[in-house]
């Protein structure tokens, strides 16, 4: 059977191909050696030696895997690879001449004249069948289809460079490049796979026209945000919805075809860089180890949960409270790696300790990776019990279990509404800071927190609200026209946080940087653009007034904290005011007594007394017993 298969007869046909190509080469290589005036005594040296050249040559392109490429594909790389086999052919060939054969008359210039003719003949005859199949397939310049949409590519890049040649060879992908632009002058005029760059960004109206170009890709992925907002307004004014393509290196992460071009996104307006990460350091950090992410079925828990599979961890732990989006995530992680990683879903409350006990105790994660949490500022407002009880108790709780089963590490996600709160979730989450950090002075497991801000695209963000919106055709609702906030993508998010746990020392805050904070009016504005609809004409922009708890600008850090530097340039760390663990842990054993019976102020009160930057104007409760520590409670 294996003898059959489509694969050993491919295998074997071009084994004959390269054979019978190696014979003529070393033929060759004699002819011109003699002016193809071969003597006798020198057809006898040919004839003796034939057969050995040729199996050194199959057994060196064997092993360096000359065989099972597609000469259909082949390129500069494939080239350059061929001629490493050739030389090293030619080295075997002289060691075992001179060693073992010791043929006295042997011309010397032979082993260089074969090297180059066998160069030239695979080259040759690989490029042949790559331009044929090229000229069958219709993807040739004077075959392209009647059907294939005119393409203008706008950035004449290696992104760009890498869509031409896709387009060149992919028959399945339905475009015709007709021109290409670049602000760059010094490309102005040259042909890149034989499309001209016609013109700078500015040109694409003209362009358009003269061309009549039906479709424009934009190909440019290090652009900044106001220069994608500028390509895609140009864009709209000819009346033609953009594509994007993803950079290079996120084009050679996934099956470049018509999946990996897309219509431009908000994200792409905000100008976020691509996320450099010491992958190493990751990879030691998560690698074969069991780890436990909490809010597994979360925007942000979600992604960790995708991002710890890509360093093969032994096993992952998700848990969450809400059945359906842990079945979605655990079924697309089984999806995607099988049963390479052995994965644990959980159903289960982080306040419940005797539950979360008995899975520390089945599972003993090695890293804890905490993002559960209630992160609605003004649903938190209405009910701010619960806001203590699941993001600080629940943290308590947590952190409290990893330190008693040996965990090696644990990070907090938190938030940048941490900062100066003026809502119960930010305080709620600043207490939960304050915990993680006592803990580690007072614990062998390593305690992190990392504090970012908002996320594009997370379940109940200002976006997806936002499209809906749009989608119904408005108004879209702003609660105020100078409210700004900082934006991250979830990807890129997750990964610094990962970034930070592999790299950070036990007690310490880490803050994201977020880039400029963007104004929520202008967010509503580039998404009306995008879907194709005038901000103000077709959809109308209402401003509700700021809900409560809420605050027009949210801040990284306190203004006493400071910042320092890490080694990663978008990574920092806080120098975050701490509070001891025996207060915290009076605090705590308070709120467990009054968090489902006390009114809404009185709880707002006791953060206010805990966390004074707290915005909270009401009356703060009478001073506990300095220095009583209350034995620790099970929440």
């Amino acid at each position: 059977m294996l003898l059959r298969s489509p694969r050993y007869i491919r295998m074997s046909l071009i084994m004959a191909a390269h054979l019978a190509l190696f014979v003529c080469a070393y033929v060759a290589a004699f002819m011109l050696r003699f002016d193809f005036d071969l003597s006798s005594e020198y057809v006898g040296v040919l004839a003796n030696t034939l057969g050995l050249v040729v199996l050194v040559k199959l057994v060196v392109f064997y092993t360096a895997g000359q065989f099972s490429g597609w000469w259909r594909y082949v390129g500069l790389r494939d080239v350059l690879s061929m001629i490493k086999a050739a030389a090293l052919s030619m080295v075997v060939f002289l060691a075992i001449n001179y060693i073992f054969l010791e043929i006295r008359i042997f011309p010397r210039s032979v082993y260089l004249l074969d090297f180059a003719s066998t160069v030239l003949f695979v080259t040759g005859v690989r490029v042949a069948v790559r331009m044929y199949r090229e000229w069958r397939s219709g993807t040739a310049p004077e075959n392209f289809r009647g059907d294939l949409k005119r393409l203008l590519i706008v950035g004449a890049g290696d992104t760009g460079e890498t869509l031409l040649r896709e387009i060149g060879k992919n028959r399945n992908l339905p475009f015709r490049p007709v021109a290409l632009l670049d602000d760059d002058p010094r490309k102005h005029g040259l042909r890149i796979h034989d499309v001209p760059v016609v013109g700078k960004v500015d040109d694409i109206g003209r362009v358009v026209d003269v061309y009549d170009i039906q479709e424009v890709i934009i190909a440019a992925p290090s652009a900044s945000r106001q220069q994608m907002r500028r390509l895609v307004a140009l864009c709209q004014q000819t009346g033609i919805k953009p594509k994007v393509l993803p950079a290079v290196e996120a084009v050679l992460t996934t099956s470049f075809g018509l999946g990996a071009l897309r219509e431009v996104a908000i994200e792409d307006l905000l100008g976020r860089k691509e996320v450099k990460l010491d992958e190493a350091a990751i990879g030691t950090y998560l690698q074969g180890k069991v780890v436990m992410i909490t809010g597994a079925g979360g925007s942000i828990g979600s992604e960790i949960c995708r991002q710890v599979c890509r360093f093969a961890p032994e096993r992952i732990v998700m848990v969450e409270q809400a059945e359906n989006p842990l079945f979605f995530i655990g079924r697309e992680l089984k999806q995607t790696y099988g049963d390479s990683i052995e994965m644990v879903q959980v159903i289960a409350d982080i306040c419940d300790r005797d539950r979360m006990a008995k899975v520390f105790e089945e599972h003993h994660p090695e890293a804890v990776l905490h993002a559960a949490a209630h992160k609605h500022v003004p649903l938190m407002e209405q009910n701010p019990g619960e806001a203590v009880k699941n993001n600080f108790l629940g943290t308590r709780c947590m952190a409290r279990l990893s330190a008693e089963f040996g965990v090696r590490s644990f990070v907090m996600i938190s938030t940048d509404k941490a900062v100066n709160p003026t809502s119960v979730m930010g305080t709620t989450k600043r207490l939960a800071e304050l915990y993680v950090q006592a803990m580690a002075l007072h614990s062998q497991t390593q305690f992190i927190a990392v504090r970012f801000g908002n996320v594009l695209g997370s379940n109940g963000s200002v976006v997806p609200i936002f499209k809906e919106q749009i989608r119904r055709g408005g108004p879209v609702t702003v609660t105020h026209p100078e409210m700004t906030r900082y934006f991250m993508t979830i990807p890129e998010a997750t990964q610094l946080v990962l970034q930070a746990a592999s790299t950070g020392e036990s007690g310490q805050v880490f803050v994201l940087d977020m880039g400029e904070p963007v104004r929520i009016v202008d967010l509503a504005r580039d998404l009306i653009s995008l879907s194709g609809l005038r901000p103000g004409d077709d959809v109308e922009i209402v401003f509700t007034g700021v809900r409560p708890g809420e605050k027009l600008f949210e801040e990284l850090s306190l203004g006493d904290e400071g910042i320092r530097k890490t080694a990663h340039e978008k990574i920092f760390i806080g120098n975050v005011a701490q509070l001891p663990l025996e207060r915290l842990e009076e605090a705590a054993a308070g709120f467990v007594a009054i968090a489902d019976q006390a009114d809404p102020d009185g709880i707002r009160a006791r953060l206010k007394g805990l966390v004074p930057e707290y915005g909270f104007k009401g009356t703060l409760p009478e001073a506990t017993e300095s220095g009583k520590v209350i034995p620790l409670a099970r929440t």
